[in-house]
């Protein structure tokens, strides 16, 4: 038994001897060095500024608004005989609506027609009995009062003759209103009353018809920007009696077609066609080496500023601006929310980067800037406004420097990078939750 315990323990003894020995050597192996193991580089994406020519605009929520909207309504009052309009259908200008029971106007006009007979007869006799005792007036045949009455019978037949032409012309005017007319080119509404009903005269609508081609994009800004609105305005020679073609220019897209919702969805935003419609591209796998900036967003079409208010709204302190834009297709409906972006002036070589590249400290935005000796340089810019996926910098950045654009959170300034080309965000594929995939 006691042998067994020594055994053990000497053992023990060894096994702690060599340990004692190893550690040693390590420690004098960290004295040799004198410093901890070198930081290895940090694994980053940077694309290089770039300069483009972008717009200067001012971003404002606008509804779109019929530029005709005419609301039909029977000028005479009868039975509706028949509606020659769909509900929702497009129609031109002079094509046939609704037809009112023509019946009692057509009795309306032929009394008229008689009564002007009448008239006309009665005026004939007038004229030829003052004609005759005309020619013995200043003789004792005849008194001068009985020829001023026989002038003045001539001038009441005149009369009852001209009050007898103007009925006719009124029931002929009714007789004409009972058949409807588009009086615009434009797309109709529901039907609000059907046949069968009787109508008033200026009562209640029976249809409401609006013009949708061209069509307008009313929106506001502040106050604060109508001088700036008003200086380009200026610029461009758009006074008053001037052609609109001198106006500013104005894209007009729906909330749905922005390149966010489209984004959310999946799908990408592809620039506009001929038609100005937004061409859908499927997204591709490969990614590209420089990111590019649109001078359009998806869906957005080009209209003309042809409006200005002359007042500013006292409960807002905005004004209300109104763009007129091509709508063949009926892209735009009216009552619709849009976004309006009124481009100001066209800014020259101006310097953009990748919107992602922007970080956010203490001091305000800077950028991770990858230097020739391939260390990063923290670099505070001022940013402008953005454009698509890239961001405007008024300073702080030059064209062609390499900016950092994934993996900010590894760099430290003066820190040493190494520049991965695009693939798969550095550290390797996202597991669940964003984070590295798990491991058995």
């Amino acid at each position: 038994m006691f042998r067994s315990t020594g055994l053990k323990t000497g053992g023990v003894m060894l096994l702690g001897a060599s340990l004692f020995v190893t550690g040693c050597k390590r420690d004098a192996t960290a004295g040799a060095s004198g410093a901890p193991p070198a930081r290895p580089p940090a694994a980053v994406r940077a694309v290089a500024a770039l300069t483009r020519d972008v717009p200067l605009y001012l971003d404002e929520i606008g509804k779109i608004v019929s530029i005709d909207s005419v609301s039909i309504v029977p000028q005479v009052g009868g039975k509706l005989l028949k509606a020659h309009i769909q509900d929702g259908a497009d129609v031109k200008k002079g094509q046939l609506l609704f037809e009112i029971d023509p019946r009692p106007f057509e009795a309306t006009l032929a009394v008229a027609k008689s009564a002007l007979t009448q008239a006309n007869a009665e005026l004939g006799l007038s004229k030829s009995e003052y004609t005759r005792i005309e020619g013995l007036k200043g003789t004792a045949a005849i008194s001068q009062q009985e020829i001023d009455q026989k002038q003045n019978a001539v001038a009441i037949s005149d009369a009852r003759r001209e009050s007898a032409e103007a009925a006719l012309q009124s029931a002929q005017l009714n007789l004409e209103y009972t058949k409807i007319y588009a009086p615009i080119d434009g797309r109709a509404g529901a039907r609000l009353i059907v046949p069968g009903n009787i109508l008033k005269a200026n009562d209640l609508p029976l249809l409401l018809i609006q013009r949708l081609d061209p069509i307008y994009a009313e929106f506001t800004v502040t106050e604060n920007d109508l001088g700036t609105v008003r200086k380009f305005l200026a610029d461009r020679g758009m006074n008053e009696g001037e052609s609109p073609e001198k106006g500013l220019k104005v894209e007009v897209d729906l909330p749905g077609d922005s390149p966010t919702m489209l984004s959310a969805l999946g799908q990408s935003a592809g620039a506009p066609d001929d038609s100005g419609q937004a061409s859908a591209q499927k997204p591709t796998s490969k990614p590209t080496s420089q990111p590019t900036t649109q001078p359009k967003r998806s869906g957005a079409r080009v209209g003309e500023l042809t409006f200005l208010d002359n007042a500013v709204a006292a409960g807002s302190g905005t004004i209300r601006l109104r763009a007129t834009l091509p709508n063949a297709d009926y892209y735009f409906w009216p009552g619709q929310f849009v976004n309006c972006r009124l481009i100001l002036t066209t800014k020259q070589n101006a310097v953009l980067i990748p919107i992602e590249a922007q970080q956010i400290g203490q001091a305000g935005p800077f950028v991770f800037v990858v230097k020739p000796d391939q260390t990063a340089e923290q670099r505070p810019i001022r940013p402008g406004q953005r454009q698509g996926n890239m961001l405007v910098v008024e300073s702080g950045i030059a064209a062609g420097e390499q900016v950092v654009t994934d993996g900010q959170m590894l760099v430290a300034p003066g820190g040493n990078l190494m520049v991965i080309p695009n693939g798969p965000p550095p550290g390797g594929p996202r597991g669940p939750g964003g984070g590295a995939p798990a491991t058995k």
